[in-house]
């Protein structure tokens, strides 16, 4: 990160209040598109898309010297199954049933890749028809995935080896008007049951989708909490990569909240019957999304201990650079590094001062929020200095 990516990252994160960024919509649904490599840097990237919250797509330049690129694909782009088999072919995979559903998801099995490629082969050969329907082996997706927000509304790209997608993507909170009377999103945003204004009583106030056609080699980025749904046009194999950092751990943070929300107000019935219902809360929510508030704060502690390392690293490299004439460097940079923890002091600050979390005996956690507090304002300081 640069300077001015820098400047513009706490102009625009001036205050909390900017954790619901992603509400903001593009223009006519445009999607930049990334050509060439070498006039785009990491803080074009960080100023344009992960601050504003947009999606963009890059040219299969940006992929062209992967090996997966090179190993995965034969000459004619299609898979290479002898490659993959006998490099990967006793792998234990989890493979999802498309064609069943259960609830909003897929059911899954855990099966040898050689298995799943002799299916693959077979699938191909029937004109993509099998008697075990349509499998698709989980983040190489053979058709499509069900209407979705990546995890914790992480930040995630995806970059196809080989093949064609489409993608259908809606901003964040264009989801309300896709949810049914009972609050459920769609399976499928394409499915003919949505014009129903009995069962979907506010599609019609919804906006078309994001359009993206990805072709085989380019990278989409899908920004915090935009839900998607992506079919496979031909046969596909992808790499797919989620992330947090101090752009959007405030949406992170506000999701676990909803969520928090939903599973008390599914049970809210027992609150005064059921000893340590606001324990049990955490318990079903973890269930639910993969983590709880407590999870959620080591998961901060992580954070800032990785970036305070560092900043530690490279005012190192600084004393080291001015005894050697070394220009210092660092893959994240102090810049980079000193937002994240400025953005992750602002969420644990929210965070402590939850009435759930409180609940939690969060003296106890290690270290404590406020000694924890107290040591990454200083490490802030000190690299400001």
């Amino acid at each position: 990160m640069d300077r001015a990516a820098f400047a513009c990252s706490t102009a625009f994160f001036h205050d909390y209040s900017s954790a619901s960024h992603g509400a903001i919509c593009l223009p006519q649904g445009h999607v930049d598109y990334i050509e060439k490599v070498e006039s785009f840097s990491y803080s074009d990237f960080f100023r344009d898309y992960l601050i504003p919250n947009h999606p963009c797509v890059f040219s299969a330049k940006f992929t062209e010297g992967w090996g997966s690129r090179r190993n995965w694909v034969t000459r004619d782009g299609k898979p290479n199954f002898d490659y993959l088999l006998q490099h990967f072919g006793k792998a234990v995979v989890p493979v999802a049933n498309c064609d069943v559903k259960e609830y909003n998801s897929n059911p899954k099995e855990q099966i040898p890749l050689k298995e799943y490629i002799s299916y693959w082969k077979e699938y191909i050969k029937k004109n993509y028809h099998s008697p075990r329907g349509c499998l698709y082996l989980k983040d190489w997706h053979l058709y499509r995935t069900p209407f979705h927000a990546d995890v914790f509304r992480s930040y995630s790209w995806s970059a196809n080896i080989c093949g064609k997608k489409k993608w259908l993507l809606y901003p964040p909170r264009q989801e309300y008007h896709l949810r049914d009377r009972h609050g459920n999103l769609p399976f499928d945003v394409t499915a003919p049951g949505l014009q129903d204004s009995s069962i979907y009583p506010r599609y019609a106030q919804s906006c078309p989708p994001v359009e993206i056609i990805q072709e085989a080699g380019e990278i989409v980025f899908i920004p915090s909490g935009w839900h998607h749904q992506v079919y496979n046009l031909e046969d596909t194999i992808s790499i797919n990569h989620n992330w947090v950092n101090g752009c959007n751990v405030a949406i992170m943070w506000s999701f676990l909240q909803d969520e928090l929300a939903a599973v008390q107000r599914e049970i809210s019935e027992w609150r005064d019957t059921m000893e340590d219902w606001h324990l049990q809360c955490q318990v079903i929510m973890k269930s639910c999304t993969g983590i709880n508030y407590k999870e959620f704060y080591n998961f901060l502690k992580v954070i800032a201990e990785n970036r305070i390392s560092v900043l530690n690293h490279v005012l190192d490299e600084e004393a080291s650079a001015k005894n050697t004439h070394r220009a210092a460097t660092s893959a994240l940079g102090m810049l980079h590094a000193v937002f994240d923890l400025k953005r992750t002091v602002q969420v644990l600050t929210s965070l402590n001062a939850n009435e759930d979390f409180k609940k939690l005996n969060p003296k106890s956690l290690s270290p404590p929020p406020e000694a924890l507090l107290h040591h990454l304002k200083a490490a802030i300081d000190t690299a400001l200095l």
